[in-house]
């Protein structure tokens, strides 16, 4: 559905918001422990978003440290279950999907009338970008009120991660259908991974109030004076299970899933969607060379 005329005006806003300083706050604001401020932040919280705590490993919302322990809680062991068919790529996060289907010519579909560049998503990397420009792809949105870590669609072994600076733009609905190629102007986590089937790519991106992305191999990923910053890591044998946590956000946000045209998504993952950590998201078709040999 194409933005209406609401949406578009209230998006306006967005364009002249200071976006990192409000963050920056929100950063702060989040870690404080001062048990009257953080309760009484956790309890406006919870008023405002209906979040599931009956599935977390703690289940008092006052039992947590501060307003940003709270946002990145962790379930129960038996909260997810993966996808018993060890060959199915399992959804990476909790949230609903954006967007999904083919790279059409390295062209990814945002909302009706806009799409955006595979090449200026992935901080402009050619040789990144070429496996993937007729892949699959998926937009998963991460609301307030889900589960905020992130974990690994299949077993993998990380190849690089690249911080692409960026606006911090919300990217909720609205704003989605509004601002044209939103996902490729926001600040954004991309991390690229060598599997048993082929490569593939997660982007994670930033949103206002969530300027704050953690991988599990580098901890908090900083801004770097607005430029692009690589770090290689095949020499560092950074490997990941299927279903083992990759990274988390404050609050909410979008991962995008990337794969060749290679990988066939599941039918019910279309635009609207609900889905959960550890269903599954689809299957490669074929193995990769690697695995060939």
């Amino acid at each position: 559905m194409k933005a209406s005329l609401t949406e578009r005006l209230r998006a306006l806003p967005f364009y002249i918001l200071p976006h990192h300083g409000i963050s920056w706050v929100i950063f702060k604001l989040a870690r404080i422990r001062w048990k009257p401020f953080k309760n009484f932040a956790i309890a406006v919280y919870t008023r405002l978003h209906s979040v599931n705590l009956q599935e977390a490993v703690i289940a008092d919302k006052y039992g947590y440290e501060s307003l940003n322990a709270f946002f990145t809680r962790a379930l129960k062991p038996d909260a997810r279950p993966l996808a018993v068919d060890e060959d199915d790529w399992i959804c990476p996060v909790d949230g609903t999907v954006s967007q999904a289907g083919r790279i059409d010519h390295g062209r990814i579909f945002q909302a009706k009338g806009h799409d955006y560049s595979l090449l200026e998503l992935l901080g402009g990397d050619d040789a990144m970008a070429d496996p993937f420009k007729d892949g699959r792809f998926a937009t998963l949105y991460l609301s307030p009120r889900d589960y905020h870590r992130i974990h690994m669609p299949t077993a993998a072994d990380l190849v690089s991660m690249t911080y692409v600076p960026g606006r911090l733009f919300s990217v909720a609905e609205f704003t989605v259908r509004a601002i044209p190629r939103l996902f490729a102007r926001n600040e954004r986590v991309v991390c690229r991974f060598e599997t048993a089937r082929g490569p593939m790519v997660m982007v994670l991106v930033g949103a206002i109030n969530v300027s704050a992305t953690e991988t599990a191999w580098h901890g908090l990923v900083t801004t770097n004076g607005g430029r692009i910053k690589k770090y290689g890591y095949k020499d560092s044998e950074v490997s990941l299970k299927r279903g083992e946590e990759m990274g988390r956000f404050n609050l909410g946000s979008t991962v995008i899933l990337i794969t060749t045209e290679q990988f066939e998504l599941e039918p019910v993952i279309q635009a609207g969607a609900a889905v959960q950590m550890g269903m599954s998201i689809g299957r490669a078709t074929i193995e990769s060379a690697r695995d060939l040999d």
